[in-house]
Order: structure tokens, then C-alpha cells, then sequence
């Protein structure tokens, strides 16, 4: 018999999900540096923050696959020329349905979770499921 979903009640923000993606990125680092790390970490994108750590953009696979398509060489591509700057984030202190509705809304697969102004980290679809069943969530008071 399936077990049921627990209410996501058990996490309440954003802030209380242990996220599995915390790739950053550079402006200045190479494609093909993003392309590698992507891969070792199993992860579909990354955020390309600043120095202080402020998102600038994020960088998929897609905009990976799409330069080699188009002929264009990892090696001289910095995060800069691939990255799409439409600077989607959320706070961490919003709630998980929030989350749900931004991303099904854009049709993103990662969302730059954001604190006083400061990328901390990125949640994953997989991530709001694992919140959603009870199973990826921080101890009562973590962020």
C-alpha cells in the first residue's frame, strides 16, 4: 500500500528545506568549468552570484547545450556571456507554496532561495517534494 503524503505543514518556508543544489557560480568562470562542476554535482543549474554574493544570473544545462549547438567554445564562454539574467529568486522566509506557484508559473527546475538580500542557496523541484512528504526538512528553528 502507498504511504500518503504528509502535509507541508511540517515545513512552513522555504528556509526550512535542506537544499540539495549549492552551486554557485562566478561571472568570470569558464564554461566549461560551470559544465564540469554541473555534472560532478549531478545538477541541472547553478546561480551566478557576485562578490557579495547577490544574484547576477543562473546558468542551465540548456544554455550549456545551446552554446556547443550553436558552435561556441566552453573554454572562452565566461558565466557572464551564458548566463540568463532574469533574476528569479525567492526569500527564505516565504512559504512553500509560494515556491510551488513561482516555479510552475516560470517553468523553472531551480529556484535561488535569497536571504537579506544574499543567494544562500538553490531549491529543486526535488527539493519542494522532499518538503512536501516531510522528508527534507531543517530542525524546527534552522535556516
Amino acid at each position: 500500500m502507498p504511504t500518503q503524503g504528509i502535509s507541508v505543514a511540517l515545513a512552513k518556508t522555504v528556509g526550512q528545506i535542506v537544499p540539495t543544489n549549492l552551486v554557485k557560480f562566478r561571472e568570470d568562470q569558464s564554461g566549461m568549468a560551470i559544465a564540469t562542476e554541473l555534472l560532478t554535482h549531478y545538477m541541472p543549474g547553478g546561480v551566478v552570484v557576485n562578490e557579495s554574493d547577490e544574484l547576477m544570473g543562473f546558468i542551465s544545462e540548456f544554455d550549456l547545450i545551446k552554446a556547443l549547438d550553436e558552435g561556441k567554445d566552453l573554454h572562452t564562454l565566461t558565466a557572464k556571456n551564458l548566463m540568463v539574467t532574469d533574476r528569479i529568486s525567492i526569500e527564505d522566509s516565504a512559504s512553500i507554496q509560494e515556491a510551488i506557484n513561482v516555479m510552475k508559473h516560470h517553468r523553472l527546475l531551480n529556484l535561488p532561495v535569497e536571504h537579506n538580500g544574499k543567494v544562500v542557496y538553490t531549491i529543486t523541484r526535488h527539493d519542494l517534494l522532499r518538503a512536501w512528504i516531510g522528508a527534507g526538512n531543517r530542525k524546527k528553528g534552522g535556516t
